[in-house]
């Protein structure tokens, strides 16, 4: 979320028609298309964060910028060439970030948050713990995990939280 991606259609040279057809996981169906003979460009319900990366007369390539989580779905680019027709079909998956949180609960234990990341963070601790994190989901795809440092037969005050999530690695101390 809030990067910028480039997707990109077969490099051909002779290229007589590009139509990119978007279609997200919610919301409505988006069209980008260029007809080189005529030099020109067409664009149906898109949002303003879609476009042509460089000019449709220059590059076929489609930008996202900034990604947002309504930016999930499929993309497919359909081109002509003097050699074919060519297609190409990403299926776009948006990474969240969880919002990352240590704190002492009540009764002086570590806690661990990772909030609102999709996928869902996984959490562990060092030294070991023998806790069980919690997940709450959100409507909007992402999901809360929440654990709570469990000494193994030890008293320990302080501990180091690892959250791991495919667009984090994070190492977070806490003393109680």
């Amino acid at each position: 979320v809030g990067g910028s991606l480039v997707l990109t259609c077969p490099n051909k040279s002779d290229v007589t028609l590009v139509t990119w057809k978007i279609k997200p996981n919610t919301g409505g169906h988006c069209i980008l298309g260029y007809r080189a003979d005529f030099k020109q460009a067409n664009r149906t319900n898109c949002t303003e964060n879609i476009t042509w990366k460089s000019g449709p007369e220059y590059d076929s390539a489609l930008q996202i910028w900034p990604v947002e989580r309504a930016s999930e779905g499929n993309y497919t680019c359909e081109m002509a060439a003097g050699d074919g027709n060519f297609q190409m079909t990403y299926h776009l998956t948006v990474l969240v970030l969880p919002k990352v949180s240590v704190y002492c609960d009540s009764r002086g234990k570590p806690v661990c948050r990772a909030a609102a990341g999709k996928p869902a963070a996984r959490i562990s601790w060092m030294p070991g713990s023998n806790s069980s994190p919690e997940q709450e989901y959100h409507g909007d795809g992402t999901v809360t995990v929440l654990s709570t440092f469990v000494g193994n037969g030890t008293d320990v005050r302080s501990a180091n939280c690892v959250v791991s999530h495919p667009a984090l690695a994070r190492n977070e101390p806490i003393a109680c």
